[in-house]
């Protein structure tokens, strides 16, 4: 049995038209599935969870939408028995799709789900938050500062979804992020690398920390990120003068990578982050609210994904 959860406002909508394509081949092909559509916001992890707690059986949950919908799922996954994880890539930046170099082509990506040949066992992150000390599992990529400000931005933009209906997604991140480079305003903060390690920074920009190498509808901001090394990449963007990151941001979005005054990386396995004044926080491009204190660790190997 698969379980298919759904996003059908993916992309504009663009995902329900791939849905459907999927659904009849499933039929075409006699395969039992149950599907599970999501009507809003955290609807995914709802099901997620549904399908996996307390099983002890093994599942195969294929997530049809954007990376927005595999968070959901995987915050929603709990781990009690043998979960498997498909992806079938229907947004507007698919970063882990290209990460993965899963195929451009749906039916392409339901043929390896059907008859997988290639497993991997995937590292996740986790962002803790807040007063509450509130938790957000991440697949991709989680942030503070200009990255999260465009995700907070994209989520209220009335063109995003007339850009997605045009299959022209990955240009509402363009803009947005042009936008925010031009109106944010850097803060001092540090860094507190595997309890150890301090590290002052003035003029913090944005600090993204990386299971895998691309954000934001393709840039490439840690090219040294492997999804399988129990380990988290971080790219730390501060510099004094904003206009010197276009160059690396263009570079970046060219999946080019060059070592920039002002850009740092770093490799741990968790870490506190602290900004004098409260930046916006995302997780694979969902909003976590601004924050001034944030942690990040690396679970290692527990996704096992069909690939």
């Amino acid at each position: 049995m698969y379980y298919f959860i759904v996003n059908p406002n993916a992309s504009g909508g663009r995902s329900n038209k791939i849905w459907k394509r999927v659904e009849r081949q499933l039929n075409h092909l006699e395969i039992p599935y149950e599907a599970y559509v999501t009507e809003k916001p955290l609807d995914a992890m709802a099901y997620a969870a549904e399908i996996t707690e307390g099983c002890r059986e093994p599942r195969v949950i294929v997530a049809v939408g954007g990376d927005g919908t595999m968070n959901e799922v995987l915050d929603g996954v709990a781990f009690c028995g043998p979960v498997t994880l498909g992806y079938i890539p229907a947004g507007a930046g698919n970063d882990l799709a290209k990460s993965l170099k899963l195929p451009a082509w749906p039916s392409r990506c339901l043929r390896k789900i059907l008859n997988p040949k290639y497993y991997k066992l995937l590292d996740y992150g986790v962002l803790s938050y807040g007063e509450k000390m509130e938790h957000r599992r991440f697949m991709v990529s989680a942030g503070i500062g200009m990255d999260g400000a465009v995700c907070h931005g994209l989520a209220c933009w009335k063109m995003k979804q007339p850009l997605n209906k045009l299959h022209a997604g990955k240009l509402s991140y363009w803009v947005m992020g042009i936008r925010q480079l031009f109106t944010c305003y850097p803060v001092k903060g540090y860094l507190l690398l595997d309890g150890s390690q301090k590290v002052e920074l003035n003029h913090i920009y944005f600090i993204s920390a990386h299971i895998h190498a691309y954000e934001g509808g393709g840039f490439k901001f840690a090219p040294a990120a492997d999804p399988c090394d129990g380990k988290l990449t971080l790219c730390v963007v501060h510099h004094s003068g904003k206009i010197k990151l276009i160059p690396f941001l263009i570079r970046s979005l060219l999946g080019h990578y060059k070592k920039y005054r002002g850009i740092r990386s770093y490799q741990c396995r968790e870490v506190e982050i602290h900004t004098e004044r409260p930046m916006p926080v995302h997780v694979d491009g969902e909003s976590c609210m601004n924050q001034k204190d944030i942690h990040l660790r690396c679970i290692q190997g527990k996704v096992r994904m069909i690939v």
